[in-house]
């Protein structure tokens, strides 16, 4: 299968204040059987890098490659790339089984194909069912199948469970994963749920306000953000960034990062706090501590005894400390 290239794409629309940048030169590229989760936050650009991919938005300047053949003149329909959409876009008023033979290039053995699709995705006993009568769930799983029918060389999934109930979201998520171990083309995931992109991804990307902010190994941008910028944004919560940290303490004039759950809350000993507030997320609960090198958040089990407006310590898991530069913001090694 062809590997999917991108280079220096750029988009810009018209604003009340002259043009916006949407895609400010954005490089990367996708291997066959692997998944790049882009994630950031609404208006970064997702979609519109999706768009341009895909061949329904032109790019202002820029390249998008699959197998080393450029798209850039394509029609979707040439360009041999699915996309599925936040809205799953079926044809309310015919049956599952019209909606997924609708999608097939060729014709030859429709039947047997269709269901082959239908069984891959859960979704054998309801083809002879109105889209308009399917589930939520249902519906995603079916624009899935519908893509994957169309014979793509690709794969875009623009925030495809985005309207689902969390529950939901996790099933049809694990179904997607499931269905994604039998495709062997380069597959794009876009979202704005942490949690979602880093169970899809094989490669993570981060995108704000237009620029690929940073592209790698998802558990790796996840432990140490190449950027302060970064940390403030990846992570559902993200992770604490400390610039005041008192002299003694031994990490010098820099901004130190530490995640939510390698914060310990001890009685004595450490750095000192103040509890704030407290918030239950079942499990486990998030405590708020002020302390002279500034407000954190501490991951704790919903059971521990900390009281509210207590003075507690603060000690931190060494190996999972991460500094940066107090000026560009940057990692330091």
């Amino acid at each position: 299968m062809p590997i999917l290239e991108v280079a220096e794409l750029a988009k810009s629309f018209p604003g009340a204040r002259g043009r916006h940048a949407a895609l400010q030169s954005i490089s990367f590229s996708v291997s066959p059987r692997r998944t790049l989760a882009v994630v950031g936050p609404s208006g970064a650009g997702k979609s519109t890098l999706l768009r341009i991919i895909a061949g329904l938005e032109a790019a202002d300047s820029g390249t998008v490659r699959l197998g080393g053949r450029a798209l850039d003149r394509l029609t979707p329909q040439a360009r041999r790339i699915a996309m599925v959409f936040q809205d799953d876009a079926l044809i309310a008023h015919a049956t599952l089984r019209a909606n997924l033979r609708f999608a097939l290039r060729a014709r030859n053995n429709a039947p047997q194909r269709v269901a082959d699709a239908a069984q891959a995705l859960h979704l054998s006993e309801l083809l002879d069912r109105r889209a308009d009568r399917l589930s939520g769930g249902e519906r995603q799983r079916a624009a899935i199948a519908r893509a994957l029918l169309s014979d793509p060389d690709a794969l875009l999934l623009d925030e495809p469970l985005a309207h689902l109930d969390p529950p939901l979201r996790v099933h049809v998520r694990s179904e997607l994963l499931r269905v994604r171990g039998g495709f062997a083309g380069p597959v794009i995931y876009v979202t704005h749920d942490h949690v979602e992109a880093m169970a899809i991804a094989d490669d993570l990307g981060v995108l704000i306000d237009g620029r690929l902010e940073a592209l790698g190994n998802p558990q790796t941008l996840y432990d140490a953000p190449s950027s302060v910028r970064i940390a403030r944004f990846l992570g559902s919560p993200a992770m604490n960034l400390l610039d005041r940290m008192p002299q003694g303490y031994g990490f010098g004039d820099v901004i130190i990062g530490i995640r939510p759950e390698y914060v310990r809350v001890v009685k004595t000993g450490g750095l000192p706090g103040r509890v704030t507030a407290r918030q239950s997320a079942g499990a486990d609960a998030f405590v708020h501590i002020e302390t002279p090198a500034g407000t954190l958040l501490a991951r704790v089990t919903s059971g521990e005894a900390i009281a509210l407006r207590g003075s507690v310590g603060v000690e931190f898991a060494p190996e999972r400390i991460v500094r940066y530069d107090r000026i560009t913001g940057g990692l330091l090694a």
